[in-house]
């Protein structure tokens, strides 16, 4: 019985965090995170002002909602990666598949670019950290070399070769943020550096 009152508890607490941070998402994005208070939050959610701030401040709710929704696009491809083709690709279908993988990403930066230039800040000031960098980078990493290894690049390479892709990926998401780049433009940039990778199995370590 102990054992399920915890439960029930933790459980309680989680359906709290996603209510907060729902509200949370909408606010930031209906009004804009700047305009968007604490207590406004609070408010939304009908908690207090004390239970948004046991989930966080503005910045770690903002870091949360994008991570939450990150992680969710991994753990719904994660059995699909892992029981999937096998079968040998070519240069130019490994080229899709990748972009197939981080595209998600690009168009949901791009929904939002302010909200996303705030995440971006939140980021760069290393106030807040974000599983991004931590858990879900080892994720995209793990799934990038599973497709370059289905290619003609060797295992070497294919490690290299997602590295190289996933700090691509990174830079290009903070240049979108900042509204340098537009969704399309940074596709097309992240095609041209996943080409550049996957075309150089002949070439010597």
């Amino acid at each position: 019985m102990f054992t399920e009152r915890v439960q029930s508890r933790a459980a309680q607490r989680e359906a709290t965090r996603r209510k907060v941070l729902s509200s949370a998402e909408r606010l930031f994005r209906e009004q804009g995170f700047g305009a968007s208070t604490i207590r406004q939050i609070a408010g939304d959610a009908e908690v207090s002002t004390g239970t948004v701030m046991s989930v966080g401040d503005k910045d770690a709710l903002l870091v949360a909602i994008f991570d939450t929704w990150i992680a969710a696009v991994h753990e719904g491809r994660e059995g699909r990666l892992a029981q999937g083709d096998v079968a040998p690709l070519t240069p130019a279908a490994a080229a899709q598949e990748v972009l197939n993988l981080v595209e998600p990403f690009l168009t949901y930066f791009a929904l939002d670019l302010e909200l996303s230039r705030e995440y971006a800040a939140v980021i760069v000031r290393g106030t807040h950290e974000s599983v991004v960098f931590q858990a879900l980078a080892q994720a995209l990493l793990t799934e990038l070399e599973t497709l370059l290894a289905r290619t003609p690049l060797t295992a070497t390479k294919a490690g290299a070769g997602s590295r190289t892709l996933y700090f691509t990926y990174l830079g290009i998401l903070m240049t979108l943020s900042n509204g340098a780049l537009d969704q399309q433009a940074a596709i097309a940039q992240f095609r041209d550096v996943i080409r550049f990778v996957v075309h150089h199995e002949g070439t010597q370590p």
